[in-house]
């Protein structure tokens, strides 16, 4: 009887370290499969996030683009390396210039800067110059509404509203994932809203608002 009941004990402990075994096992598994669907997610948004402006190269030029309120620019006067270098337009739209001075950027594409540049350097200053300018860093867009991270994000050329979305953190629960409007501002200061989609391109200025749905 003595040997029964030891046998019975010691089966009975089996079992049991067997089936916390198999526990473990299951919660492994579970963290497993947690952890891969949180790498795939990542993977995902990373891939939306990539679409277009990964490929784009550096410094690329927007073209028709209008200077606004924090673009850094490159200018380059030919022959003139005090005048050549990195400038900044400021909040009033407005670039500081050696020899002329306070110069409005703001509303002009870089070719029409150039020229402006131009006017004002010959023939006190220069004779003949030769201006051209780059924009080297273009000011942020912004996104707000139903994104888990709203808030303003660099702009690069090529991008998209749903690389935007992806850049903030994809979608709350909330969000429509198809209907966004635009912010823009106009080359006379007006601000317009435009209806958008997924692929509507984005410009540098913009605010875009991820609409929430209805439940």
């Amino acid at each position: 009887m003595r040997w029964n009941l030891d046998i019975a004990r010691l089966i009975r402990r089996r079992v049991l370290v067997s089936a916390l075994a198999a526990l473990a096992l299951l919660g492994a598994a579970g963290a497993f499969a947690a952890a891969r669907a949180a790498a795939n997610e990542s993977k995902h948004a990373a891939n939306i996030a990539s679409t277009g402006p990964a490929n784009q190269t550096p410094g690329q030029q927007v073209p028709g683009y209008r200077l606004g309120s924090g673009d850094h620019v490159q200018i380059t006067v030919f022959g003139q390396k005090d005048l050549t270098g990195e400038y900044l337009v400021d909040g009033t739209g407005m670039l500081s210039f050696p020899l002329v001075g306070q110069v409005k950027a703001g509303g002009l594409t870089a070719d029409e800067l150039a020229s402006e540049l131009i006017s004002k350097l010959q023939p006190n200053y220069l004779k003949d110059p030769k201006v051209s300018v780059q924009v080297l860093t273009y000011r942020p867009f912004y996104i707000v509404g139903e994104v888990r991270t709203p808030g303003s994000y660099a702009y690069v050329s090529g991008m998209t509203v749903i690389n935007a979305v992806a850049l903030a953190g994809g979608f709350t629960y909330r969000a429509r994932d198809d209907s966004f409007y635009v912010t823009r501002s106009e080359k006379d200061g007006r601000k317009v809203k435009i209806d958008a989609a997924p692929d509507t391109p984005v410009q540098p200025g913009d605010v875009i608002t991820v609409r929430e749905r209805f439940f």
